[in-house]
């Protein structure tokens, strides 16, 4: 498998791509929003004890929540999902936004940073092989399945704090030259938020928090559950056996973010049009849909500083999906239809499991819809 680097990187100057940077003109409602059939459809198929699809069509939103569990206390679609590795997502854009304000480049060696008394040497792994899945680091670190044995089922990561993270890099010798081959690795990601923190002074949940939470607004977005009774409870894969709340542990920037569906939306549509987010957020939701990299057979798969990117017959669709050990998210949007769609659900993964490909199809088609009187529709679907 063979892999290029693209330039330019976030904080290299390119001619702005403004095609989506406005949220374009209003059209007759019926042509721009979807038949709710074919999202409750999508929560029935899905298989699991709580559902929600919220879908984001030029800014208006469609919410459908269903399962097959009786309803929580709350509404589903108030509650918080955990969302796994869809996490990258918000630790590219932070990364981003520091490349953009010349807080860092993206070069930087994550040794020097983490261990400021030792040579970089003369291929280091840096921040842009970190996110960009080529820094040559496995999927996790030695020790990790050994430690995190005795609470396999429950919450193996919470047992590998930041501290074993950081040691477990420092002590790891490099196979292959970084850069030259791409392969995921939560481990990668986990080791560029200690990375950032210690490049900032700023621990990375106060770094996510203030750079990218809040001037977004997602109040409904967290880094641990809490006993607010506002976390949605996740489900073994029989759909039956609750399952903790999951603790990211040393690895929060690669899986830690629970969000609301309707802050996944707002997340989605600053992506969508980032021309009406913050001034000082906006370039770099502009930079992180810019391909970085392609890998494989003819470099067909396209990846960006956050996303996962394919082409459709009308422009790229750019998403993510995140598992949890009890959960599922699916964060996906597309410029040329003005679309975003944001989907999650209580049951863990098991083979041939429908919900992401589920999720995808419905991005990735291009379909009319019926409004509700003032844009947006919450109802419930798979659920008497």
């Amino acid at each position: 498998m063979t892999t290029r680097l693209l330039p330019p990187w976030p904080g290299e100057p390119e001619p702005l791509d403004t095609e989506d940077a406005i949220r374009p003109p209003a059209v007759p409602s019926a042509e721009v929003l979807p038949d709710d059939r074919l999202l409750a459809d999508a929560v029935t198929a899905s298989d699991a004890p709580d559902v929600v699809f919220a879908l984001s069509r030029n800014g208006r939103r469609t919410v459908l929540s269903g399962g097959t569990a009786p309803p929580p206390p709350l509404p589903r679609e108030d509650l918080r999902y955990e969302i796994g590795s869809a996490t990258k997502t918000f630790t590219g854009l932070l990364l981003a936004r520091l490349i953009q304000a010349g807080v860092l480049s993206g070069g930087e060696p994550a040794t020097a940073l983490l261990d400021g008394g030792r040579p970089a040497g003369a291929t280091p792994v840096t921040l842009a092989h970190l996110i960009t899945h080529t820094s040559g680091l496995p999927a996790l670190p030695a020790g990790f399945f050994l430690r995190g044995l005795p609470a396999w089922h429950t919450n193996p990561y919470a047992r590998f704090p930041a501290s074993r993270v950081v040691d477990a890099y420092l002590r790891h010798r490099q196979r292959q030259r970084p850069g030259t081959r791409w392969r995921y690795s939560n481990y990668g990601v986990a080791v560029l938020g200690h990375a950032l923190a210690a490049a900032t002074g700023t621990p990375w949940e106060d770094l996510v928090t203030d750079r990218v939470l809040r001037p977004l607004g997602l109040d409904g977005t967290t880094l641990r559950a809490d006993d607010s009774g506002l976390d949605a409870v996740g489900h073994g894969r029989d759909a039956g056996t609750p399952v903790p709340p999951f603790d990211a542990g040393g690895f929060q920037s690669a899986g830690a973010v629970r969000a609301t569906p309707y802050d996944l939306l707002a997340f989605l549509e600053a992506q969508l049009f980032p021309g009406e987010a913050p001034p000082d957020l906006a370039p770099a939701l502009r930079a992180v849909r810019r391909p970085v990299l392609r890998r494989g057979l003819t470099h067909r798969h396209v990846h960006t500083v956050a996303w996962f990117r394919h082409p459709t017959d009308g422009g790229p669709l750019y998403f993510h999906s995140g598992a949890t050990l009890g959960q599922q998210a699916f964060l996906g949007f597309r410029p040329d239809t003005g679309t975003a769609l944001a989907a999650v659900c209580t049951r863990r993964f098991r083979a041939h499991d429908p919900f992401v490909a589920t999720a995808y199809a419905l991005l990735a088609e291009d379909w009319p819809g019926r409004p509700g009187a003032d844009g947006t529709c919450r109802a419930g679907a798979g659920q008497p």
